[in-house]
């Protein structure tokens, strides 16, 4: 390192592999660089191919306008670019790339092949780069259009190389890019080649839809709705509540993937409320004019930013309002949809009584109010059904109550309780899956078949015995589709495919972590999880059952999230508000 204080320019191998940091994180970063070039290019097919989870190698081949030879040697200069001319061409990008780096920068950290031919050229050429060195340059027979193969990513950057994951992870984050751009894309024939495997064939798709159905199965197209709006299109899914949804969001402006904060504030907005974490599918399409959104921000072109954000969010809440209002209803239809889950009350709404300015009447006088089924009788106090290792929350406990917005009331020995009813399940759900005692087995009657996405499906495979070992029975079925012949007969009240979902949804936020039992621990936590956006409809046997199963736990205060599953008034608390 020089320490003399003098300013010099950076050799050009060295100015490369800086550029390359910026541009190409991983293989998916050149997958991603790849497939847009092919995109710029017109191509009408394009298809991946990766071995080792792109670290041995990626190649994207397209048939788009292909280069002649002087173009494709002046590509792998740095700032050498086909997509803008001056300056202000930067205020008006129609193209996905547009800065002339991607090449150069992947080309310096890998064994490169570039092999192109124009359409109306006979022949095409070859130019081969090792680590940044040009190394030869030929004539190619070739098709029209342009093959890119990278090899041994990172061969000259060995502390890069092992910042990479798993070829499992890898490989993952590749599938990602090509839903992704698959998704921008549907009218463009994609495949994508998995160690010699096809893993995914699209055909070109009439619309956005018809690509989600491709990519994600007919009920994931089939529970969503149509976004239209100003500058605004795409799709959202409909409000559910079998299982909180934590599904994957896409976000297009202007036909680049990409995103911004104020899209995501935006998205939080607009949705219903509910019980629950509430992230449901997304498939959003922003119309921008050029001039009002800034693309450059971010090296990779992963975020924007607007000139008006708030114009931008108030057209997504718009839409988002406009798409998800019940439709209109004649005497005898019902709603397609609700937004706000009714939970269960033994008790009616009170009875409002007559004001007077005579004295009280009697009791006897008083209107009657409407009679009320009496529930079985249930002993006054019951003790807790806790192992006797297990720290017990309360030496006795007396139910008292369900209120309207579904929380339970108890009276302890030392003060009342409220329980969230949603959070204890979780717990006991979570701690009995972990344990794997009390899991039960419960066969479906006509077995289930789930089509995940590509991303989805490689990450319940990698977690397939695991998931196994919680009571499901699964089966492959199929390219990126699994047959559930069984399930946990805790989750039997839940939607089987919906929960799978979940959990491929939670071990992509979970990451890559080695030892311990993080896997299984991520798997029952989010199993439990699906509990918390489903009704609850507790009678006072029932809600006494739940109460008495929670005490068992070893952990009844908070839930697998760390969420509160109780909240205690102490008895000296209430006599301190009420001065007694």
């Amino acid at each position: 390192m020089t320490t003399d204080g003098h300013v010099h320019l950076l050799p050009l191998h060295v100015a490369n592999k800086i550029a390359a940091g910026e541009v190409v994180e991983r293989p998916a970063s050149v997958v991603k660089e790849l497939v847009e070039n092919a995109i710029d290019a017109g191509a009408k097919s394009i298809k991946i191919s990766i071995a080792g989870g792109g670290c041995k190698l990626v190649a994207v081949q397209d048939d788009g306008c292909g280069m002649c030879r002087d173009d494709a040697l002046l590509s792998l200069e740095r700032q050498a670019t086909s997509k803008i001319l001056d300056v202000g061409d930067i205020e008006n990008i129609g193209t996905l790339g547009f800065r002339g780096e991607a090449i150069p920068s992947i080309a310096s950290v890998s064994r490169f092949v570039l092999t192109t031919r124009r359409h109306d050229s006979d022949e095409g050429c070859a130019v081969h780069v090792d680590a940044g060195k040009l190394s030869d340059v030929h004539a190619a027979g070739c098709p029209p259009g342009t093959l890119v193969e990278v090899k041994d990513l990172f061969c000259n950057v060995p502390a890069r190389k092992k910042f990479l994951r798993s070829a499992a992870t890898e490989e993952a984050n590749v599938r990602n890019v090509f839903t992704v751009h698959a998704l921008a894309r549907p009218e463009i024939a994609f495949s994508l080649i998995v160690d010699g495997r096809e893993a995914k064939r699209l055909p070109p798709a009439e619309g956005t839809l018809d690509r989600i159905r491709d990519l994600f199965g007919n009920a994931m197209a089939e529970s969503l709705v149509a976004l239209d709006g100003d500058g605004v299109s795409g799709y959202i899914e409909k409000p559910s509540f079998s299982v909180p949804t934590r599904r994957d969001q896409y976000v297009f402006i202007n036909g680049r993937p990409a995103t911004a904060p104020s899209i995501a504030a935006a998205l939080r907005d607009g949705y219903p409320r509910r019980q629950g974490e509430s992230r449901p599918a997304v498939f959003l399409f922003l119309s921008v004019p050029a001039g009002q959104v800034d693309v450059n921000v971010h090296p990779a072109k992963r975020e924007v930013r607007f000139r008006n954000n708030a114009m931008i969010r108030t057209a997504i809440v718009d839409a988002i309002g406009r798409a998800l209002a019940p439709k209109k209803t004649g005497p005898s239809e019902t709603p397609v949809f609700v937004t706000q889950p009714k939970i269960f009350s033994k008790t009616p709404p009170p009875v409002a009584k007559p004001v007077a300015d005579a004295p009280a009447k009697k009791e006897a006088e008083r209107p009657e109010k409407p009679a009320v089924p009496e529930p079985e009788p249930i002993a006054a106090e019951l003790p807790i059904a806790a192992d006797e290792t297990t720290a017990k929350p309360w030496v006795w406990f007396k139910f008292l109550a369900s209120t309207q917005s579904g929380y339970l009331l108890i009276e302890t020995d030392t003060g009342v309780v409220t329980v969230n009813p949603h959070a204890a399940r979780e717990r006991i759900a979570y701690e009995r899956l972990l344990s794997r005692s009390e899991i039960t087995v419960q066969q479906l009657l006509i077995p289930e078949t789930v089509r995940l996405s590509t991303t989805d499906f490689a990450r319940i495979r990698a977690a397939w015995k695991e998931i196994l070992a919680m009571g499901f029975e699964l089966e492959e079925f199929g390219r990126d589709t699994c047959k559930i012949e069984a399930v946990p007969q805790l989750i039997g009240t839940l939607s089987p495919s919906a929960v799978l979902s979940t959990i491929a949804h939670d071990l992509s936020e979970g990451g890559a972590r080695h030892g311990g039992r993080w896997r299984e621990e991520l798997i029952a936590r989010s199993i439990a999880r699906s509990f918390a956006g489903s009704p609850v409809a507790l009678d006072e046997k029932s809600a006494v059952k739940l109460v008495e199963e929670l005490a068992a736990t070893k952990m009844p205060y908070v839930c697998p999230r760390g969420k509160p599953i109780m909240i205690f008034t102490s008895t000296r608390e209430l006599d301190r508000k009420f001065a007694r």
